[in-house]
């Protein structure tokens, strides 16, 4: 206790010494006999500036050609290449508007610097460049904005009917994958069914649930229209595959979309990159908890003829788990009453992929 209050004493004390000299400095100020001599100092804070300015923009320039091929990994969907030019259309204004703002500022520092004698020139007002920097960004801002809206839709929009569909569940701290079995209807899902060995509380009374399954890998066919259905089972997870430009978020209690074409098989990024252990990679991307680093599934891009010999070969969960259809029979039997199914219940899925046209 008595250091403490030794030490607030010292600070106390600090703080009137403090407002005593700036006392004296007003006081000094307003009799006229303050003076301050500048020196050297201010000439050096001005060319520092410069230096600043050429040394920092010249470490940027090298780190970005450096780590471009890092940050822009190879494209592998068709809305990729879309939003690849929208993003460094974008990045390609603010730079250069980065760029100017910033070399006036540090030029500025050194060319205004305060020198004897010198008087500041008092600028009060300019209609003409008030609207000048007021509708040029506002045009250039819109049309950006418009132009992603448009990209936004897209993708979120309606899929096409013959799109393959599978289903993405986050959860803490790995993702769930299903399709549907070949009725190409995915069952309905509820919460509360949800237990250890039901993690995505599938419905089996439901017909359409008997053969859809799970796998631990995505598969999806090359050239081919892929619509990601997205759910999360506990907190905010996001979706994020950097090849195909994919990134949407999964919600708690709000089901999300996502469609994309993939344009590059596996096998075949794995020889442009020529890396044969190259894997595409679903990614949360939002901090969901201390293990969300390991949040992470690895996706699979087939040629259309492998893709379905990979789908014929999948079992149902229904087959791969006798027990839970026994018990959801049994409930059935008993007459107990059935917990309100997911509002997305009973969903077509669009056209067979094997009717699908490649």
């Amino acid at each position: 206790m008595s250091t403490l209050v030794i030490i607030a004493v010292l600070v106390l004390l600090l703080v009137v010494f403090g407002l005593l000299f700036r006392l004296q400095i007003l006081s000094s100020i307003f009799s006229g006999s303050f003076t301050r001599d500048i020196g050297m100092s201010n000439s050096v804070n001005a060319v520092l500036m410069l230096v600043f300015l050429v040394g920092g923009g010249s470490w940027f320039a090298y780190s970005f050609v450096e780590n471009y091929g890092k940050m822009n990994p190879p494209i592998a969907s068709v809305h990729g290449h879309h939003m690849e030019t929208m993003f460094w259309t974008t990045m390609a204004v603010i730079g250069v508007a980065f760029a100017i703002t910033q070399t006036l500022l540090f030029v500025y520092a050194y060319k205004y610097q305060y020198k004897e004698g010198r008087r500041a020139y008092f600028f009060s007002h300019n209609n003409k460049i008030e609207v000048i920097w007021t509708i040029i960004p506002a045009i250039v801002m819109a049309s950006l904005i418009f132009a992603g809206w448009k990209a936004w839709t897209r993708i979120t929009g309606p899929a096409p009917k013959d799109s393959v569909v599978v289903e993405l569940m986050g959860k803490q701290f790995n993702w769930l994958v299903r399709y549907p079995g070949r009725d190409l209807k995915l069952g309905v899902i509820n919460y509360r069914l949800i237990d250890a060995s039901n993690d995505f509380g599938i419905d089996l009374n439901d017909q359409a649930s008997q053969d859809d399954f799970t796998t631990t890998e995505i598969h999806v066919p090359k050239g081919h229209p892929v619509l990601f259905k997205i759910r999360s089972r506990d907190v905010l997870h996001a979706v994020y595959m950097p090849n195909f430009r994919v990134q949407m978020y999964a919600v708690p209690g709000m089901p999300t979309r996502f469609w994309f074409t993939p344009t590059t098989s596996t096998d075949e990024m794995r020889a442009k990159l020529g890396n044969p252990k190259f894997n595409y990679e679903l990614a949360c991307n939002q901090v969901c908890g201390k293990s969300h680093y390991a949040m992470k599934a690895t996706v699979i891009v087939d040629e259309p003829d492998d893709y379905q010999n990979w789908f014929a070969s999948q079992k149902s969960f229904a087959s791969l788990n006798p027990d839970l259809v026994a018990s959801f029979k049994k409930k059935a039997i008993e007459g107990t009453p059935k917990p309100a199914v997911a509002a997305e219940g009973k969903e077509t899925t669009p056209a067979p992929l094997a009717n699908a046209s490649f």
